[in-house]
């Protein structure tokens, strides 16, 4: 009878991940698992275009929408000291914005607030309502553009609703840049500063942070590339520096597949929120498997709970089983592979189904 060993299983991550690099829609890849046999780490392609060495796997990269899951964490430590109401009012604690009365902050946690999505919204029906550049040369253009969070909750607010509160569910950064001024009201301190002595300095997390409206990001870190389509010409650009105010707490921290690792470990053994506010967290919406701050999904492999993240340049995993002892974390960058948007999620999608069978499927 074999047996496989625990180097087997480096190899055979090693071997997926440049699977993965050679499929050409990556420039390269870092992948951080742990289980109960340990760690493997494993890297594949290049840190930066017409180099040869691949990407750290100690490397910085900018996370996407896993700051969703950091910024619901914190919101709901503030909902266990009672110092926020998970079911009420949004509009008692920002009166200033004048925010629908029905919303409450389960329903911004949830995606269930039907607050018009900043970055556009997206209808069933193929119709587009605009919102913020965020895309193409126009994005290009503002790469180092600073947006207050303010002026974007401002500017949903100016456009009309997508569905009355609570009677739907649809994806809307706008609910978590709400989310983040209601932390600073009732904090009374930056995001940021609540952020690091609640949950980055307790976890150690010393590769992690907000960035503000700051273009950089920590060395080591790999080269984040924007390919997009501006009319009849493809361009390649190196956005590893880009102000990423556009998002603010929908999707702008940085991190580390260790960091991610630790803290996602420690939500899910419970270590960070109490018992029955992690069971609402990790309750799923009827229409979209989203509990409050991530997502719960279901896999041959068993449940598994997840929020991956994307920003342009950069590709985000953090997968963890219910009781936290085993994860996936991982960060792609893009190259100058020329995808669409459709592209690009069914590249992301084959990505994620492969390391899932190598983190989870033993």
């Amino acid at each position: 009878m074999s047996v496989t060993t625990p180097n087997d299983r480096t190899q055979q991550l090693q071997k997926a991940v440049e699977e993965i690099a050679a499929s050409g829609s990556w420039a390269g890849i870092q992948v951080r698992v742990n289980d109960p046999d340990g760690e493997r780490v494993a890297s594949a392609g290049v840190a930066e275009l017409g180099g040869n060495t691949a990407p750290r796997t100690d490397g910085h990269f900018r996370i996407g929408s896993n700051t969703k899951t950091f910024t619901a964490t914190l919101v709901l430590q503030l909902v266990a000291d009672g110092r926020i109401a998970l079911d009420g009012t949004v509009d008692d604690y920002l009166p200033e914005y004048g925010i629908d009365r029905r919303i409450t902050v389960r329903m911004l946690l949830q995606h269930t607030s039907g607050l018009f999505n900043f970055t556009g919204e997206y209808y069933e029906d193929g119709t587009i309502a605009p919102g913020i550049d965020w895309e193409g040369q126009a994005w290009v253009d503002k790469l180092f553009h600073t947006y207050e969070p303010e002026e974007l909750v401002r500017f949903s607010l100016s456009k009309p609703a997508r569905f009355e509160p609570g009677t739907d569910w649809s994806y809307a950064n706008t609910n978590y840049v709400v989310l983040r001024l209601l932390v600073e009201k009732v904090a009374g301190r930056p995001f940021a500063e609540e952020m690091q002595e609640r949950l980055l300095t307790p976890l150690g997390l010393t590769g992690t942070g907000i960035p503000g409206a700051s273009p950089e990001i920590a060395e080591p870190h790999a080269h984040g590339y924007y390919t997009y389509q501006d009319g009849e010409e493809w361009k390649t650009v190196d956005v590893t520096r880009a102000n990423p105010s556009w998002i603010s707490a929908a999707g702008d921290m940085i991190s580390t597949t260790k960091d991610l690792h630790t803290f996602f470990s420690a939500l899910m053994r419970g270590d960070l929120l109490p018992a029955d506010l992690l069971d609402q967290m990790r309750s799923p919406h009827t229409k979209f498997a989203y509990g409050l701050g991530l997502i719960v999904q279901e896999t041959e492999y068993g449940t598994l709970y997840t929020h991956n993240g994307g920003f342009w340049g950069w590709g985000a995993l953090m997968f963890s089983s219910p009781d936290g002892r085993t994860t996936l974390t991982a960060s792609l960058t893009t190259g100058d592979a020329r995808l669409d948007l459709a592209k690009a999620a069914e590249a992301f999608a084959a990505v994620q189904q492969s390391l899932l069978a190598e983190a989870f499927g033993a």
